[in-house]
């Protein structure tokens, strides 16, 4: 049995993933609302109550448990909020004489869909699209993957969390933008979809166009129309995320990261293979089943393991 550790950004999660990929236990801590006040994450803060959760965290998921082995997510994320994991790990897997596994976040979403029930078997062709992060992915085996595409700027969370600030919606800023679009016409407004080379993605300029049309609009009007710029604004990410899907002439797609939970998105591409909701979000379940394909490094050599921001 494998315990998994992810704090890269505001979730605190722990979890108990057997070898056969079954979730034994899977626990997460959110600061969603620690976070609300502000429109978005704070590093400082995130860091300061990953230490306060981490504990108890820790202690549900292991729940009296014996573990073989520790994973981690050493990258990318927040530097400060991937430091508490880190130290939490290491001093785990050394009390406990364990080989401990560094697990890099976005292999970890890919690597839910190893999970159990699901336990999808590549080759596939993988939409990874979180609030940090949009790739797309070729999965020939499941110790890695050929990146196609990755964004240019924003990714397609961060473009549904800013046009969510934009029009007024609470935090997270993705889910309150999918309820309140259910309410309005996406076709009333032409949004563009960026038409970059390759496979890549671009989402500044609908974030920018969707600035000018509510700066634009009377207060009056702007709230009359908040839920058809919703589903417009919607409506042109998802656009671009199923264009690039389609170009790259998949066979089976999966899904994974938290954009996975949009509902547009999983009625755009009824046929490809979404990871579960619980899933999509940050947990560290994935980070577990990941560390199966991730060759560990041994007791006590991973004590000089670092934390790093960056996927590279």
């Amino acid at each position: 049995m494998i315990l998994g550790i992810e704090t890269s950004c505001d979730e605190t999660a722990a979890a108990v993933v057997a070898d056969d990929g079954e979730i034994l236990s899977n626990v997460v801590a959110s600061q969603a609302d620690l976070h609300a006040r502000f429109g978005g994450v704070v590093p400082e803060i995130a860091s300061r109550r990953h230490l306060e959760l981490i504990a108890p965290v820790l202690e549900e998921a292991l729940d009296g448990r014996d573990v073989d082995a520790v994973a981690v997510t050493t990258r990318p994320g927040l530097i400060g909020a991937l430091l508490v994991g880190v130290s939490a790990a290491k001093a785990l897997a050394w009390a406990r004489r364990l080989p401990l596994h560094a697990v890099d976040h976005l292999h970890g979403h890919v690597a839910s869909l190893y999970l159990r029930p699901l336990d999808l078997q590549p080759p596939f062709t993988c939409l990874l699209a979180s609030g940090g992060h949009t790739m797309l992915l070729d999965v020939r085996e499941r110790g890695g993957y050929r990146v196609l595409g990755t964004t240019l700027d924003d990714a397609a969370g961060e473009a549904f969390d800013k046009g969510a600030r934009l029009l007024g919606l609470g935090y997270p800023g993705g889910r309150e933008l999918d309820l309140l679009a259910h309410r309005g016409d996406p076709r009333a407004y032409a949004f563009p979809v960026a038409r970059v080379p390759g496979l890549d993605f671009s989402f500044s300029g609908l974030k920018t166009a969707l600035l000018y049309r509510v700066r634009d609009l009377p207060p009056a009007e702007l709230a009359a129309r908040r839920a058809d710029l919703a589903a417009s604004y919607q409506r042109a990410i998802v656009r671009a995320l199923v264009e690039r899907v389609e170009a790259a002439g998949a066979g089976t797609v999966a899904v994974v990261g938290g954009v996975a939970a949009n509902s547009e998105l999983r009625a755009s591409l009824p046929g490809a293979v979404f990871a579960p909701l619980a899933l999509c979000t940050d947990n560290a379940a994935m980070v577990a089943s990941a560390a199966r394909y991730v060759e560990a490094v041994p007791y006590p050599q991973y004590l000089s393991l670092d934390a790093r921001a960056t996927a590279a």
